[in-house]
């Protein structure tokens, strides 16, 4: 058994040893020579860089730098670009030397570096723990470059810094086009125009400007695609088509991303099929919908790229030209830039077309809040000039100060303005404030330039000259000499009114000359103190925007802020809303009747909404209101043909109205038509002249009272109308004020979003009209259940969407201290939510190898049996845990603790099975060692109890659709059906309700709480009821689903089951009959002399066969109650009278045993058209049956009821004469009170007396002990399997301290001949060399 349960386990690491051999999986760096290794310093000659390739024991085992350096890195050139997808590090061979935590920054020239970001963020791997492990990490995103840096950040605390390394990835070429601002690309299309449904537009890019058109294509018919930068952001707008009127505009624009013109390498894909858009920006996908009803891009000619055409159509004048790099530049399956190379495309507008990119000229600065930059400039000279470009985040900051021969300068950012302090000690009161400018803390590059000249200062932004603001100097200033930037750390604790710059600077001049910052670098001039130079890391925090529901993002250098003010929702990123998501819930906490603002899906994007809640019944009534006032006049057109059309509008919106009535148990809204000669349905025979207009934009002709299918008014149904030749009172057409009017019930139509009202054009017409409001009742996914009653039961659902914000939300109650609530795990994720010791609720999940647990502890007991709610909530900035809306922990989430939950197996509810905890236990303690394994052992408990409302990332999970035939879990709460379902009678059907249980009486003949009260009716002379079948393509019934329930369609049967109960003092007469579209039926007539009779007549037959249903001749026509139950199984028919024996007869042989093509059934009397039996008529049908019916069934269908009960149902059914409910004197059925169940999940019984049978005892007892010994022999194997995990693991540990006389880098080369060749490194040239080539 233990190596079945090991098979799991070993096709898991089977699966993550055969990922390695995925494309783009070279070593890049392990080829290289040892030239193309370099470093800050250099411990020894036998510590250099060149010796840090991953595996290798060469030199001194790895690269260490000098104790003494402060800025260390470790630098790979790959010799050309390459595509870059995991790293893998080591620490020195055989010592206690290694990085156990490192930053990795790459670019393509050696200048201009760039981090690399996850998560929004300065990335920190986690390195090493010991000098022989290699630690690999998969890069999130693939990144391009040909030099790289590892920038140690924490090294071993038992030694110095070490690195051995590897970069795995593959060749990358692509041809490169450089754009001066005055170049076009024109790509003309095959034809003169060209209307696509779908497009695929690919391209990367690379500026230092902040604006310009990047691709353009225009039509004539006003079609559009633009995408261009604007403010450093990327802006797509795309137009399918506007129509000349307005009433549909086209145009859609979105932007993505920011800090675009960093001078990096940024890549754009836009797919576009129809509507729909999917538009990417370096890997970070935004969805989107156009607007307007248009499909197809229409272009005229030509698409553009870098520029505007000679003359743009749209007016699209004064736009810039792209200036920077293009490259990889793809439009609808054409290669651009291959085009462009071999000529194939117009590029007369370049001066100079060129196929490189010039390297960057400039070389920024980034400060964080202990950095300095010190340089040098004149001394004791009468005049000061200082410029410099910056961007940041934050409000305020020192750009740089200087101190004077008497006073000091200190330019700042303050509050997003930049400001002058100028303070000259040698003359009191010498102080001088200026300032300019606003919100300069967005993000972008500004320049300031300070120039102070004899007796005045001048300060310009931005290079306008026209803002440059001006002061007077009242004395002469001297310089110092010495200036620093972004902070200043005096020993003597001078004054500084600001504290220190956290952004980039980028070039700063001194007395009007350019500083050389390489030369700074190399230490050849001024000094600086924890800057990076030649690299800009500035993070736009609100890019991608985790601020949610339209809330507003704000930031500073290390964090952002969410104002969530007006939203309707609140948290640190505007999660969590503000209101209940429905009318019970208010209800469950007590309020009353009013009005409330309710958010049906939480964290989902549906927006909060108010409406009115009735609680005065059980369920409550949630109310809409709509636009249209009762008795609105409808005002004619002047064209008798046209139509008049009344447009409802609610206070919501559309999919706010259809979440409320999917959720609902049932909806309804009255309408009511008041009427002077104009006619309503045009009934019977016409065509509607008024129809409304639904939910789903479908024109409906059925009013108030009635139903789909049915081309009726309430009074046609209740055959009450005016004129009894209509269906509506309106339809008669009448001189005088009438009305129709009645409630719509059919929810999936609701609500009505317009009538279009047809009949008031004639002179006299008038009408008035009447939308109440949308009423719906219940909340399904409020109440929707499951209870667990076994230790191992579970439900399963499927894996969540990895998110960066994720929430969790239900009810729960149990008689069980402890207990799982859900699980989910991953790779190297897990969340769990469980109840612990009684009284306590804990969330912990595990991310990346990091454990974060929160508990929250109630004063009282939560194994209570009574309802409590659990919210947890994990976003990028906090993890949240509350409980019954009091008792909460928040824990903020460190700024790289983020990461997305990567759940990629099912969640849990209830447990999870024993196998995956096994599994999962013997990754973790493969991957993250023993640490990580308090919390996750798989001996927590199941829940027992009762779990609502689950709802995931503002969805709501289906528990009792899961729930049907799980083992040990069942629909609803507390187990009322499967242990009171029997109190159901007659066929009732048991429905689970959250704190009870209740008959569904549907596919009854009987009503009632227990379905046990008779259906009856008394028939007055002539009266009969008539019963259609549904025809197999029934013409007013537009979809199968609309069908009631139980009514049976027009078949052949085999076999048929016919119940019911009568009383009459007359005969003789017709009881049931039951037609056929051929001459089969099927009757039961009461004879002359008051006996019962069955006749049958089936195909073969050349008249009908006749059963008499008692020997005895008993009559049946005393008055008395009788009861008949027949059933027939093709020739065999059994007929049970009263309380009498059972009877059998079969049909002769000669007939068939098919019943074809029910038509119709009668009781009381026959109306029927076509051939019939005429004995049967003559002397059965008149009269007709006069006495009481009740009980009556046919297969599923109880047609006595359904004529009776018409205002609640759906039926095929009608009556003729005069039908009185009635019970027939039958005596109601009785019920015995019910017997008192044990609580199925209640462990303990606390001293009651459990009512089982000794054999259900035994065998529970015989239960347990199985589940006792199960849980024993699963312990027992996940405990050899953890040692032999950890045996393995001990082994491979050591496997990089092995010695061999083999050649040294066997261990990584595929074969023999490759080992030598890469020890060699004379050999390393040629190696590289044929990759080349094999890779052209």
């Amino acid at each position: 058994m233990s190596a079945l349960l090991f098979i799991p386990l070993l096709f898991l690491l089977s699966t993550c040893r055969d990922a390695a051999s995925r494309r783009c999986e070279d070593r890049l760096a392990t080829p290289l020579p040892y030239s193309s290794f370099s470093s800050s310093s250099v411990l020894a000659p036998d510590y250099g860089a060149g010796y840090a390739k991953l595996n290798r024991n060469q030199g001194a085992g790895g690269w260490s730098p000098l104790d003494s350096d402060p800025y260390l890195w470790l630098q790979v050139d790959l010799g050309a670009r390459k595509q870059i997808v995991a790293i893998a590090t080591q620490g020195r061979y055989g010592s206690s030397d290694w990085t156990s935590g490192y930053q990795l920054v790459y670019s393509d020239t050696q200048k201009n570096w760039r981090p690399y970001l996850q998560d929004g963020n300065i990335w920190t791997f986690e390195g090493n723990v010991n000098s022989e492990d290699v630690v690999r990490h998969q890069l999130q995103h693939n990144i391009l470059a040909r030099y790289v840096r590892l920038v140690p950040r924490h090294r071993s605390q038992s030694g110095r810094v070490a690195l051995r390394l590897e970069l795995y990835g593959c060749s990358y070429w692509s041809d490169v086009l450089s754009f001066d601002g005055q170049g076009v690309i024109s790509h003309r299309f095959r034809s003169k125009k060209m209307k696509l449904v779908k497009d695929v537009i690919a391209l990367k890019f690379r500026t230092s400007a902040g604006d310009g058109v990047l691709l353009h294509g225009e039509g004539q018919q006003g079609d559009y695609i633009s995408l261009e930068l604007r403010r450093a952001r990327l802006q797509l707008s795309i137009n399918l088509g506007s129509n000349q009127y307005g009433s549909i505009q086209g145009h859609t624009s979105v932007s993505a991303g920011s800090l675009l013109d960093d001078d990096h390498w940024h890549s754009v894909v836009i797919e576009r099929y129809r509507r729909s858009v999917n538009f990417t920006l370096d890997h970070r996908l935004h969805h989107f919908r156009t607007n307007g009803d248009f499909r197809h891009l229409d272009l005229d000619y030509e698409v553009t790229f870098g520029g505007l055409p000679p003359s743009p159509k749209s007016g699209w004048r004064g736009e810039h030209n792209f200036v920077g790099c293009m490259e990889a530049i793809s439009y609808n399956g054409d290669n651009i830039t291959h085009l462009v190379r071999r000529g194939r495309v117009d590029t007369s507008t370049f001066r100079n077309l060129s196929f490189s990119c010039a390297e960057s000229d400039s070389f920024p600065v980034f400060f964080n809040s202990s950095s300095f930059l010190r340089l040098p400039g004149q001394s004791s000279s009468d005049s000061l000039s200082v410029s410099l470009s910056f961007r940041s985040w934050n409000p305020s900051g020192l750009l740089w100060f200087t101190r004077l021969a008497e006073g000091w300068v200190e330019v700042c950012l303050t509050e997003g303005k930049v400001g002058v302090y100028i303070n000259v000690t040698q003359k009191k009161n010498a102080h001088m404030d200026i300032s300019s400018g606003s919100g300069l803390n967005d993000g972008q590059w500004h320049s300031v330039h300070l120039n102070a000249l004899e007796n005045y200062a001048m300060l310009t932004l931005d290079g306008d000259e026209a803002s440059t603001v001006r002061t007077a100097i009242p004395v002469q200033i001297m310089t110092g000499g010495t200036y620093y930037f972004g902070g200043y750390f005096p020993a003597g604790g001078a004054h500084i009114h600001q504290r220190p710059f956290q952004g980039c600077m980028q070039r700063i001049h001194i007395d009007e000359h350019l500083v050389d910052l390489r030369a700074v670098e190399q230490g050849l001039m001024g000094a600086f103190e924890n800057v990076s130079l030649d690299m800009c890391a500035l993070v736009d925090r609100c890019v991608p925007n985790h601020c949610e529901h339209a809330s507003h993002c704000s930031q500073t250098w290390d964090t952002f802020t969410c104002n969530c003010t007006a939203t309707g929702y609140t948290g640190a990123t505007c999660h969590t809303s503000m209101f209940q998501q429905s009318c019970e819930d208010y209800k469950y906490q007590g309020k009353p009747s009013g009005t409330y603002w309710i958010d049906p899906d939480g964290s989902g994007p549906i927006q909060a909404f108010q409406v009115m809640c009735d609680m005065t019944e059980e369920k409550v009534w949630t109310s809409v209101r709509n636009n249209l006032a009762p008795q609105t006049s409808v005002t004619s057109t002047a064209a008798k043909e046209d139509k008049t059309v009344l447009q409802v509008t609610y206070n919501v919106t559309h999919e706010q109205l259809l979440w409320l009535t999917s959720s609902a148990e049932r909806c309804e809204q009255h309408v009511a038509y008041a009427c002077r000669m104009s006619r309503l349905l045009n009934t019977p025979d016409g065509e509607a002249l008024t129809w409304w207009v639904g939910q789903a934009n479908e024109r409906h002709s059925y009013w108030g009272g009635s139903s789909p299918g049915i081309h009726k008014c309430a009074c046609g149904i209740q055959h009450n109308c005016t004129d009894n030749t209509r269906f509506c009172n309106c339809d008669a057409d009448s001189h005088t004020w009438r009305e129709d009017g009645g409630l719509l019930t059919y929810k999936e139509h609701l609500p009505v979003r317009q009538v279009v009202v047809g009949d008031t054009s004639r002179p006299g017409s008038e009408a008035k009209l009447t939308v109440g409001a949308l009423r719906c009742q219940g909340d399904g996914k409020y109440w929707n259940a499951a209870s667990f009653s076994s230790p191992a039961a579970f439900l399963h659902f499927s894996s969540l969407a990895a998110q960066t914000s994720s929430d969790i939300s239900f009810y729960f109650k149990t008689s069980s201290s402890h207990g799982v609530f859900l699980e989910h795990s991953g790779p190297s994720h897990l969340l769990r939510i469980q109840l612990t010791g009684g009284s306590t609720v804990t969330f912990s999940f595990l991310v990346g190898g990091e454990r974060t647990e929160l508990s929250v502890r109630s004063p009282a007991p939560l194994h209570d049996d009574q309802w409590h709610r659990v919210e947890a909530e994990k976003n990028v900035k906090e993890v949240l845990l509350q409980l019954d809306g009091r008792y909460r922990e928040v824990r903020l989430i460190p700024p790289q603790g983020h990461t997305k939950l990567e759940l990629d197996s099912n969640l849990y509810i209830g447990n999870s099975p024993v196998i995956i905890r096994i599994i999962l236990l013997c990754f973790i303690v493969i991957k993250y060692e023993l640490s990580s394994l308090a919390g996750a052992s798989g001996g927590q408990r199941s829940f027992l109890g009762c779990m609502r409302a689950l709802q995931v990332n503002g969805g709501t999970l289906d528990l009792e659709e899961k729930a049907v035939g799980a083992s040990g879990v069942s629909p609803g709460c507390r187990g009322h059906c499967q242990t009171l379902g029997s109190q159901c009678r007659n066929g009732g059907r048991c429905v689970e309700k959250y704190d009870r249980y209740s008959c569904d009486c549907t596919l009854s003949a009987y009503e009632g709480a227990f379905c046990t009260q008779d259906v009856g009716a008394y028939f007055e002379t002539g009266t009969l009821v008539r019963y259609d079948f549904w025809p197999e393509a029934a013409p007013n019934v537009a979809r199968e689903g609309e069908r009631l329930p139980g009514v049976p369609v027009e078949t052949n049967l085999t076999h048929e089951e016919l119940v019911f109960s009568f009383s009459t003092s007359s005969a003789p007469c017709i009881l049931v009959y039951i037609s056929s579209r051929t001459l089969d039926y099927l009757a039961v007539v009461l004879t002359d002399n008051g006996t019962l009779q069955v006749r049958y007549r089936l195909g073969g037959l050349p008249e009908a066969f006749i059963i008499k249903v008692d020997d005895h001749q008993r009559r049946l026509d005393n008055g008395q109650p009788h009861t008949l139950n027949l059933t027939r199984n093709l020739r065999h028919v059994r007929l049970q009278l009263d309380h009498y024996p059972a009877s059998s007869h079969f049909l002769p042989d000669s007939s068939h045993t098919e019943f074809n093509l029910l038509k119709s059934l009668f009781l009381g009397k026959v109306f029927e058209t076509g051939e019939m039996d005429g004995v049967l008529i003559e002397r059965y049908n008149s009269p007709g049956f006069v006495g009481c019916m009740s009980r009556v069934t046919f297969q599923q269908a109880a047609p006595l009821k359904a004529a009776l009960r018409l205002q609640q149902q759906v039926a095929p059914v009608s009556s003729v004469g005069i039908l009185v409910p009635s019970n027939c004197g039958a005596s109601p059925r009785t019920l015995s009170p019910p017997l008192t169940h044990p609580d199925p999940w209640h462990l303990q019984t606390g001293g009651g007396v459990l009512q089982w049978s000794e054999e259900r005892s035994s065998r529970k007892k015989v239960q347990h002990n199985s589940a006792l010994i199960a849980g024993v022999v699963a312990m027992v194997i996940l405990g050899v399997l953890c040692v032999l995990v950890l045996l393995l693991r001990h082994m491979f540990r050591h496997k990089g301290s092995y010695h061999t006389n083999e050649a040294k880098g066997a261990e990584s080369a595929d074969c023999a001949d490759a080992a030598i060749i890469v020890n060699d490194p004379a050999f390393t040239e040629s190696i590289d060399e044929s990759k080349k080539e094999w890779f052209i």
